[in-house]
């Protein structure tokens, strides 16, 4: 049943156990656009469904009924003319479901949801309704709502307050591949690439599976990427567009605050965003981050030793990669990733998104240094310099339980890294800069994170504890 669903052995082991539940099932799936909701209920299904319903993008009410008797009439084996309004089209499908066996398992499937609520349609209320007037009373019904506008079905479905509240029996939020997973994604494919080489087009498409699936196993990565983002009409050049705007009103709004956040290695914080954005300090704007926190666009460090100061991160890979190298150069050399090896912006912005990686993988890393069991509070350090005194910063900093604080140190490499004499003293006055400003009484010590570990030297021993990329690879607990 499930063996083309690399990467989601948890959610179908949910699904299993829904589908052995005795009671009706309203199942509610999201996820940010191109994760694969829709390939895993259809291949979990077989796409097999006794009632289906795809909302089209932007399309006016009528559209939406008339696509609703166009699936029934499939079903029912007769045309099912559209009706005028949700509450007659929900009447229809009771009556449909009505003659169906209620030995056997009903399965309803409502894909990009949200698209159906348009404006004052009324659509949500009459699903409500429908739901509990009727859905949640058959034992054999298993309803999944599925939508890509995260945003929106956290809002109206998952903390609706109305008649779908506390209704859903299983929320799955799908989320992009590990690094473990996309491993395992791009070897059933052909793909015998090196962690070196997957971990960088992990940083460009991230664990998105659509944006895998159009590597190719015939073509190196480098070439991969130049086709899919620099070649003139090539795959993903109109995607930043419409993948906003399919998920957002105002899509315009979101990008301003995605583009500030990209200028900012260590992110912004509230007051900060207002400020490099213009947009007033109110409602709306924390709206607007909460959408872009809930589609995982956006993230949100705290500043250690100071909570309420929190930044906002951008954290999604394919809109870093896209602001920073597609933006305004699409179509001027065919060739620009091959040809950019080695340059400098290439450089920083490996070192970036690498930072990016680590924060995606803490699991593994706490593995890694043998915490696995110890709680601990992930979060970002630094101080500005003044006259006598230069700043410092720290991009991962774990507070352990364990009355120990591990500074980590990040870096992308090509090879060992190598711990200088210069380093090795900027090292040493970073932790004792911490020690100084934050008054922790803790054990403070360093963590070295990088693609193939450090070059043993008389400098190497400052280091408490190293993860590298491999490490990094391992599933998930």
């Amino acid at each position: 049943m499930t063996k083309n669903l690399l990467g989601r052995q948890e959610e179908i082991r949910r699904l299993d156990s829904c589908m052995r539940e005795e009671g009706a099932q309203l199942i509610i799936l999201y996820g940010r656009r191109r994760i694969g909701k829709t390939y895993l209920v259809n291949e979990y299904f077989h796409g097999r469904f006794d009632f289906k319903i795809t909302g089209s993008y932007k399309e006016k009410k009528d559209i939406q009924l008339f696509n609703f008797a166009e699936e029934l009439s499939v079903h029912i084996g007769e045309t099912v003319p559209t009706p005028e309004n949700w509450p007659v089209a929900f009447q229809l499908l009771r009556r449909y479901l009505s003659t169906l066996p209620e030995q056997e398992k009903c399965v309803l499937f409502f894909d990009e949801f949200p698209w159906l609520d348009t404006a004052n349609s009324g659509f949500l209320r009459a699903f409500s309704h429908f739901w509990n007037d009727y859905g949640c009373a058959r034992h054999n019904l298993v309803c999944i709502v599925c939508g890509s506008a995260t945003s929106w079905m956290v809002r109206n479905i998952l903390e609706n307050r109305g008649g779908l509240f506390e209704r859903q029996t299983c929320s799955i939020c799908l989320r992009p591949f590990s690094l473990s997973q996309t491993e395992e994604y791009l070897r059933s494919r052909g793909m015998e690439w090196s962690r070196y080489d997957i971990a960088e087009i992990y940083m460009i498409l991230g664990g998105i599976p659509y944006y895998l699936s159009l590597l190719s196993a015939d073509q190196s990565p480098g070439d991969n990427i130049d086709n899919l983002f620099f070649r003139k009409r090539s795959e993903l050049w109109n995607e930043f567009q419409q993948l906003y705007r399919t998920l957002f009103t105002n899509s315009e709004q979101y990008i301003r605050i995605v583009e500030v956040l990209s200028s900012r290695r260590g992110g912004l914080t509230r007051n900060e965003l207002i400020e490099e954005t213009g947009f007033p300090d109110n409602g709306a704007l924390s709206e607007k981050l909460q959408d872009l926190i809930a589609s995982g666009f956006v993230g949100v460090t705290s500043r250690f030793g100071r909570k309420k100061d929190a930044c906002y991160q951008l954290r999604d890979y394919y809109t870093w990669f896209y602001l920073r190298f597609i933006k305004d150069r699409n179509g001027r050399d065919e060739h620009f990733w091959t040809h950019s090896t080695g340059s400098p912006a290439r450089y920083a912005w490996a070192g970036l998104t690498f930072e990016m990686v680590c924060k995606d993988h803490i699991p593994q890393i706490k593995r890694r240094i043998g915490i696995s069991a110890v709680l601990t509070e992930e979060s970002a350090w630094s101080v500005r310099g003044c006259e006598n005194e230069e700043g410092a910063q720290v991009d991962l900093v774990i507070d352990r339980k364990d009355h120990v604080i591990d500074l980590c140190e990040i870096k992308f490499s090509g090879s060992e890294y190598l711990i200088d004499k210069e380093y090795d003293m900027t090292l040493r006055s970073r932790r004792e800069s911490f020690r100084e400003h934050t008054k922790t009484r803790k054990t403070v010590q360093i963590i070295f994170i990088s693609t193939y570990g450090l070059k043993q030297n008389k400098y190497s021993g400052l280091v408490s504890g190293q993860v590298v990329l491999d490490d990094l690879f391992a599933p998930a607990d």
